[in-house]
């Protein structure tokens, strides 16, 4: 009777350790390894494809328990999409539940530097969401959308805003969009707005000569300064005569100097044709450089010129023959460097 007794409590203290060895590694180990692993889960993806996804990612250190803990905590036949981050020492309860429940994590959309184009900024916001860059494209030129939000195809580069937004993967091309809108929006407050209609100046004009602007020096310190000189000329009447402008006519922002059969080109954005601002920005500009035209500097200054040290900075003038010794020392100056 004393051997049964001891045989059955072996049996229950055996089916005890098996137990909590099978809860312990089911639920309550760690199971990732201790690096952080990005996992980009494609819609449609099932449980089974998953697994195999996580063990050839080498996200799990024990594919078998994750397995195991997938059939007790219910992992969804159909895994929710989205770029997951597997942290180290997560628990097989911790992934069924994040993939469950999508728990995805979010990433950086950064637009920065020249986009010039809805090519560019397509082929940017395509490294950061599942859609490709085609789509994207054509979700960027959609005229019922462009014109849903106020814009047409001239002004709608200038919607959008050199900054870093926080987005995820599984973001459609147009959500992307609404939510850049609404970035828009939150920039355009009404002391912003007020500025503009001081300037007698749209949003998106100030945009647009806030492109001008960014293209014409990269010292921020002069930002105010150049955005004042055209300024100046917007309410004389005076053309802007802008070479940035007419190197985006061209298409061709290596041209290092304008030349006088350059201006000779017919466009909307030939700054020495027309009078006034062109139909949109030419680049996409960073918030500070439009704040710098709705805080541009008041002065009597009509010209600006390289200034002969080469050093990127401008001499600017009031008068058209101070405006010509400035051209002529800073030729000279580049003479001497043939």
């Amino acid at each position: 009777m004393k051997k049964i007794l001891v045989f059955i409590l072996l049996i229950i203290l055996s089916v005890t350790v098996a137990s909590t060895f099978a809860i312990w590694n089911i639920a309550l180990k760690g199971n990732t390894p201790g690096k952080n692993v990005t996992l980009y889960v494609y819609p449609g993806t099932s449980g089974k494809v998953l697994s195999e996804q996580l063990d050839s990612a080498n996200a799990i250190l024990n594919p078998w328990w994750f397995k195991v803990a997938s059939r007790a905590f219910k992992l969804n036949d159909k895994v929710k999409a989205g770029r997951y981050i597997i942290t180290p020492a997560m628990t097989n309860r911790g992934l069924v539940r994040m993939f469950n429940l999508g728990l995805q994590s979010p990433h950086n959309l950064i637009l920065s530097g020249n986009i010039r184009s809805m090519e560019k900024l397509a082929s940017i916001i395509s490294g950061k969401i599942s859609s490709d860059s085609a789509k994207i494209l054509q979700t960027l030129k959609d005229k019922t959308l462009i014109d849903s939000l106020g814009f047409d195809k001239y002004s709608f580069p200038g919607m959008f805003l050199l900054n870093t937004y926080e987005i995820y993967w599984t973001s459609s091309p147009k959500e992307i969009v609404l939510r850049l809108h609404s970035e828009y929006n939150k920039f355009w407050n009404q002391e912003r707005q007020q500025k503009a209609r001081d300037l007698n100046l749209s949003p998106i004009e100030v945009v647009t000569l806030a492109s001008i602007v960014a293209e014409e020096s990269n010292i921020k310190s002069e930002h105010p300064v150049i955005a004042g000189v055209y300024v100046n000329r917007l309410k004389r009447g005076i053309p802007l005569q802008a070479d940035p402008t007419i190197k985006y006519a061209l298409n061709d922002p290596s041209i290092k100097r304008i030349l006088y059969q350059h201006l000779e080109i017919d466009s909307p954005y030939n700054t020495y044709k027309i009078k006034g601002l062109p139909p949109g920005p030419i680049t996409i500009p960073s918030p500070s450089v439009i704040d710098a035209v709705l805080d541009y500097s008041k002065h009597n200054y009509l010209y600006f010129c390289a200034k002969p040290s080469l050093d990127g900075s401008h001499n600017f003038a009031s008068t058209l023959s101070a405006h010509n010794r400035n051209a002529r020392a800073y030729q000279s100056a580049i003479s001497k460097l043939k």
